[in-house]
């Protein structure tokens, strides 16, 4: 009985908070609780705050109907990789889901902390706590590596630095994750949007709002990253309306929204440019 009221409580949160569900003060687009959280196949998770704790719900996409729920102590939430609202931690198996902490400040967070959740058994493997400024960013295919975007500046949110964290060793790896071909570790932008290989090895994130728009490519299994740099006349577009798409001919799409010509056309394999509009 305890448990079912529990969930009863969880659910009147979800309706009374939808309008605050987002929720994370910090630089980047934060975590979410409630609202769509993130769909996988028949079933979506969607994170519920009761207080002192986070309730994850697994929950039919054709009922409605919430199938199983974990109770997780803490403040969680599902996180947002990208400002157009992508949402990630889920593992390309399925089998594993990583939860963001909820911060309420603009400034850089002295410590961070995540949950690492079995959602097939609604189970809690662990919780992370790191000190810094960390955020999700991508998961390897089988949940063994776990990124994280590191903030480093508390006058430039936009300054950040890629971090890998070996979730069977449970290790903050020492090296950057950086493109090998730079000099640079520290890179400058705001996430606007997100694409996936259909393997989950592959994320493609544009940033914009530095000195450049550019999309970094993470290889998730190998912790190696390249960054794929646009035009600088680009920062006079709308970034909010940019899109990523991946093509089944092998290429990252760039489009100004969803019509017209792309923008630029990235060889996926090569990771160079074919084709680009240098002044849209």
């Amino acid at each position: 009985m305890r448990t079912r009221l529990l969930l009863a409580a969880a659910v009147g949160v979800a309706c009374t908070t939808a309008a605050s569900a987002a929720g994370d003060g910090g630089p980047g687009p934060g975590v979410v609780q409630g609202w769509d959280g993130i769909p996988r196949g028949s079933v979506r998770y969607v994170a519920i705050p009761t207080g002192q704790n986070t309730v994850l719900e697994t929950i039919s996409r054709r009922t409605g109907r919430v199938l199983r729920w974990a109770v997780i102590d803490g403040n969680y939430g599902i996180p947002q990789v990208a400002f157009d609202g992508s949402t990630d931690g889920l593992s390309h198996d399925g089998r594993t889901l990583v939860l963001g902490d909820v911060t309420s400040s603009p400034q850089l967070k002295k410590s961070s902390s995540f949950a690492v959740v079995d959602v097939r058994r609604a189970q809690l493997r662990g919780t992370i706590t790191l000190q810094g400024d960390f955020a999700f960013d991508a998961l390897s295919p089988g949940a063994r590596m776990l990124y994280l975007i590191e903030h480093v500046s508390a006058d430039n949110p936009r300054k950040y630095q890629v971090r890998a964290y070996d979730l069977g060793a449970r290790r903050l790896l020492q090296r950057v994750v950086a493109d090998k071909s730079s000099w640079e570790e520290v890179m400058q932008g705001m996430p606007y949007t997100r694409a996936t290989s259909s393997d989950g090895r592959w994320v493609y994130t544009l940033y914009a709002g530095g000195e450049y728009p550019f999309v970094h490519a993470l290889d998730t299994q190998s912790a190696n990253a390249r960054c794929i740099d646009l035009p600088k006349s680009w920062n006079r577009l709308d970034v909010g309306g940019l899109r990523l798409r991946l093509s089944t001919n092998g290429t990252l799409l760039v489009r100004h929204r969803s019509g017209g010509r792309p923008l630029a056309v990235i060889d996926v394999q090569t990771l160079r440019v074919l084709d680009l509009v240098r002044h849209p």
